[in-house]
C-alpha cells in the first residue's frame, strides 16, 4: 500500500473515531502518532512527540487567543448583552419581527467583543428568549433567530476561529479581521431580511412591540457607548496600525475590565470565574492544536496533500467548480463536527489546493468561516441548536431545525455574493496601513 493511500485510509479512520464520540484532539493525536510510527518509524515519531506539541502552542502569536477569550468572557459576565439587546430593540422592536431583528443586531454587536459563536448563543439566549416569549413569538422561530444570530460571533471580528486560521496559514490576523467586517454586516442584514420575510407571511410568529419615544431611543444608544468604543479601539487600532493583534487583545481585556467597573459588576468572583472559564476554553483549543499538529505531521509524511493537489489540477476543470465542491463538503462535514475541529482537520488538505488554484487565502478564509457558520445551525450536530435546547428544555431540535431553514438560505445567498464579489471581503484589507 502506498503512503498516500494509507494517509487517505487514516483520514477516514479519524472521521470514524470522531463519529464514535472520541474527543477530536485525542482522535487526531492518536491517528497521527500511530500512523507516523508506521510511515516514519518509532525513533522519528518519539522525537516529534517530544518536541512538536511544545512548538505548536509556544508561538507568541497564539497569545492572542486566550486574551480575546478573556475579553469576551468578562464582557459577558459584566452583563453587556442585555444593554445591547435593549439598544437594538429601541429602534426596531416596534416592527413586526422587531424583537427577532433586535436579537440578530445584539448578537452581531456582542460577537464584536466576544469572538465565539457558542458563547454568543449561550449569552443572548438567556436575554432574548424570555423577551420574545413574553411578546408571544413563536418559540421555535425565536430559538432559530438566536441560533442564527449566534453564528455572527464567528464571522464578526475578533473571531477566535479567524485567529487560528490566520496563524496556521501564516496570513495576517489584522487583514482577516478587516476582511470580515463587510461580510459580517451583510450577514446581519440578510438575517433581518429573512425575519422580515417570515413575519410578512406569518404575522403571528413575530408580533410588534409598542414603539418607544425618541428620547428613550437616544438613552438606549447612549447606554452602549462603551461597547462601541471598545470595538472601535480594538479593531480600529489594528486596522490603522496602532496595535498588533496581540496588543489589541490585551487592550481589549483592559477595556472589558474597565466596563465591568463602570457597570459596577467588578468583583473578585467575576475575575476568578472569568480566569477559570478562559483557562478551560484556551486549554481545549490548545489541546486540539496539539492533536492537529501530530496528525498534520503524519499526513504530510504520506504526501497525500501533494497528491490531491496534483490530481485536482490535472483534472483540468474550472477552479470555481472545485471551490463549490469544497464548500459543499464543508457544509456536510459541519453537520457532524464543531467549527474549529473541522477547520483544523481539513486545512492540511485544502489550503495547498486553494493556493495552487490561485485563490486569495484571505478571501477563502472568509468563505470557509462563512460555511462553518452553516454547520453550527444545521442538524444533526448543530452546536448552537444543542446549546439552545440545553438552556430551554421545552424546545425540540426537529421543530427548531425546521425554523432555521430560512436563515440557512440567507447564509447560502451570502456565500454566493462573496464568491461573485470577492472585493466585498478584500477591499478593506487592501487599504490597511
Amino acid at each position: 500500500m502506498s503512503d498516500p493511500v494509507f494517509g487517505f485510509i487514516s483520514f477516514l479512520l479519524l472521521l470514524l473515531l470522531i463519529a464514535c464520540r472520541i474527543p477530536v484532539a485525542i482522535a487526531m493525536g492518536t491517528v497521527g502518532v500511530i500512523g507516523g510510527m508506521i510511515v516514519n518509524g518509532f525513533s522519528s515519531v518519539s522525537f516529534i512527540v517530544g518536541s512538536l506539541p511544545f512548538e505548536t502552542v509556544f508561538p507568541y502569536g497564539l497569545s492572542v487567543v486566550p486574551l480575546f477569550i478573556l475579553m469576551g468572557v468578562i464582557a459577558a459576565q459584566a452583563g453587556l448583552s442585555k444593554d445591547l439587546y435593549q439598544a437594538t430593540q429601541a429602534f426596531v422592536g416596534h416592527f413586526k419581527g422587531g424583537l427577532a431583528m433586535s436579537t440578530v443586531g445584539a448578537c452581531a454587536a456582542f460577537g464584536s467583543i466576544c469572538g465565539s459563536s457558542l458563547a454568543t448563543v449561550a449569552t443572548m439566549a438567556r436575554v432574548a428568549l424570555p423577551e420574545m416569549k413574553k411578546a408571544n413569538y413563536d418559540e421555535n422561530f425565536a430559538a432559530a433567530t438566536v441560533a442564527a444570530g449566534g453564528t455572527l460571533g464567528v464571522l464578526i471580528p475578533p473571531s477566535i476561529i479567524m485567529v487560528i486560521y490566520a496563524i496556521l496559514t501564516e496570513e495576517s490576523v489584522g487583514q482577516m479581521f478587516a476582511a470580515a467586517i463587510l461580510p459580517g454586516l451583510l450577514a446581519t442584514i440578510l438575517y433581518m431580511l429573512a425575519i422580515h420575510y417570515k413575519v410578512r407571511f406569518d404575522p403571528k410568529s413575530g408580533p410588534a412591540n409598542p414603539a418607544l419615544s425618541y428620547a428613550q431611543r437616544i438613552r438606549a444608544v447612549i447606554s452602549v457607548w462603551h461597547v462601541a468604543l471598545l470595538f472601535s479601539v480594538v479593531i480600529g487600532g489594528i486596522y490603522i496600525g496602532w496595535f498588533s493583534p496581540t496588543e489589541a487583545a490585551a487592550v481589549g481585556v483592559l477595556g472589558a475590565l474597565v466596563l465591568a467597573v463602570i457597570k459596577q459588576k467588578m468583583t473578585i468572583a467575576l475575575v476568578q470565574n472569568a480566569m477559570l472559564e478562559t483557562a478551560s476554553i484556551s486549554g481545549m483549543i490548545f489541546l486540539i492544536l496539539v492533536g492537529t499538529s501530530l496528525f498534520n505531521f503524519f499526513i504530510e509524511s504520506t504526501m497525500l496533500p501533494q497528491v490531491l493537489v496534483e490530481w485536482v489540477t490535472g483534472l483540468d476543470i474550472n477552479r470555481y467548480i472545485v471551490l463549490l465542491i469544497l464548500l459543499l463538503f464543508f457544509i456536510v462535514l459541519g453537520m457532524f463536527m464543531d467549527a474549529l475541529s473541522m477547520i483544523l482537520l481539513t486545512l492540511p488538505f485544502v489550503f495547498p489546493l486553494i493556493t495552487s488554484l490561485d485563490f486569495n487565502p484571505i478571501w477563502f478564509g472568509i468563505l470557509m468561516v462563512s460555511v462553518v457558520e452553516i454547520g453550527l445551525i444545521t442538524p444533526p450536530v448543530g452546536m448552537n441548536l444543542f446549546i439552545l435546547i440545553g438552556i430551554d428544555k421545552k424546545l425540540h431540535i426537529a421543530a427548531v431545525s425546521k425554523a432555521i431553514i430560512l436563515f440557512v438560505i440567507a447564509d447560502i445567498i451570502r456565500i454566493g455574493v462573496l464568491i461573485v464579489l470577492p472585493e466585498l471581503s478584500l477591499w478593506l484589507p487592501s487599504r490597511m496601513l
